[in-house]
């Protein structure tokens, strides 16, 4: 071949005349395929898109003997079901006769593996753990998803693990707490923690399907059902005000229960439309923006000064906890700057404490909190993009809050909360 010839691999045929190879700077900013530029061609730019499709559903009564639901992407004829199941301590204690039996009536052959329970147990280490399960086991990556049980932090490390062993492996999601049903168990993201930081290393990586069975919530602690509801309560907070006025009417109810019922009142079963509801909004606002290529994201409300409050105060709050302190600390701002009214702010943070969740921590200082915000404009790519209430239910992103005012909205923190207290 001589060397001004040049072959280029692409959807269309091959061409070797350069004059019939496109030149990528006429070819529109969403097109996808194989270009090239220069004469001779020097450079060539592939651009590429691939679909992201999973399902959640909400599957009650999982591990009944005669659900066939968890095994329904089984492929008949290719030889024994077999599957890697991930756990937690606390999760093994409670079900895991159920999950045994369960594997065993449907002749599954399995192993499991499980891991520490609870955010310190988010590290390298037990990511490692999982690897070795899945070598171990000799995982079919093609037709064998490994099964994750547990909370959100369960379900980070399996994801991160599934989206990197051999390049990826299928994986299904079954969360076991209430954050784990409404948050980390419906969107894409996976991670752990390093370096004192939270989910400092991750991906984005879909489950294959999410299943949520909310009959596991009956043995979850009460302060387990608050933590979920934390992130619920976002939800109604930024863009639901049907959501906020449930909680508002059955908060207390909604913890007292664990999100089983029955309810006094005229609705049926409010724990059900708000999870619904919950579920609902957080797709709607992760589906056009899965890989967060766009910054200004409602669902990073209560999630700005959190992460680093979450980590300082480590083992003592709670994810949901850290964000509920972080959505009191900014409807205070919000407050202040005329977004919320003071009527508006007390429903706010009466609703948290009806659903025994913190309005202030003693790590509300700007010490810490100017650091956490400087952190968040890092990876928000140079700007603050903090989201604040406007009124209950809707939001509005602002990028100049200072110091000064952060100082002063957090000593306004602590007089509202004492003040909700009493």
């Amino acid at each position: 071949m001589r060397a001004d010839s040049v072959c280029v691999y692409a959807i269309e045929p091959c061409a070797r005349d350069r004059r019939e190879l496109p030149n990528y700077s006429d070819v529109p900013n969403g097109s996808t395929g194989l270009f090239t530029s220069g004469q001779p061609t020097r450079q060539w730019t592939v651009k590429a898109s691939e679909p992201v499709g999973y399902e959640v559903r909400i599957a009650d009564g999982l591990f009944e003997p005669d659900s066939t639901v968890l095994l329904e992407d089984a492929r008949p004829g290719t030889g024994p079901v077999r599957r890697v199941v991930v756990t937690d301590t606390v999760v093994n204690d409670l079900y895991g006769k159920t999950i045994r039996d369960y594997f065993d009536h449907h002749g599954v052959e399995y192993e499991i593996c499980v891991l520490p329970d609870g955010e310190t147990a988010k590290t390298w280490d037990n990511v490692l753990t999982v690897v070795e399960t899945l070598d171990r086991f000799g995982i079919d990556r093609r037709r064998e998803p490994v099964i994750g049980i547990g909370g959100g932090v369960l379900l980070d490390i399996v994801g991160f693990v599934a989206s990197t062993y051999r390049r990826g492996t299928p994986y299904i999601r079954v969360p076991t707490t209430l954050i784990g049903l409404v948050d980390a168990g419906v969107g894409v993201k996976t991670g752990f923690n390093f370096n004192g930081h939270k989910n400092r290393l991750g991906t984005y990586f879909a489950a294959e399907r999410n299943l949520l069975d909310r009959t596991f919530l009956k043995t979850l602690g009460e302060r387990h059902i608050s933590n979920g509801l934390a992130e619920i309560l976002k939800i109604a907070l930024i863009k639901d005000y049907r959501l906020f006025t449930l909680l508002e009417s059955y908060g207390a109810d909604l913890v007292g229960t664990r999100m089983q019922g029955p309810y006094d009142g005229p609705h049926p079963d409010p724990a059900l439309e708000a999870m619904e509801r919950a579920i609902h909004g957080m797709l709607e606002e992760l589906q056009p923006n899965l890989r967060e290529k766009n910054l200004e994201r409602v669902v990073d409300y209560g999630h700005t000064f959190s992460p680093t409050v979450e980590m300082q105060a480590l083992p003592e709050l709670l994810h949901g906890e850290a964000v509920a302190v972080d959505m009191a600390l900014t409807t205070v701002l919000a407050e202040r700057r005329g977004l919320v009214d003071a009527s508006q702010r007390e429903r706010i943070f009466r609703v948290m404490v009806d659903l025994n969740l913190p309005t202030w921590h003693e790590l509300c200082v700007p010490d810490v909190l100017q650091p956490a915000l400087a952190d968040t404009v890092r990876h928000r790519n140079g700007q603050q993009r903090l989201p604040l209430p406007m009124g209950i239910g809707s939001a509005v992103f602002v990028n100049d809050v200072t110091p000064s005012e952060l100082a002063e909205a957090a000593e306004h923190l602590a007089q509202a909360a004492l003040a909700v207290a009493r």
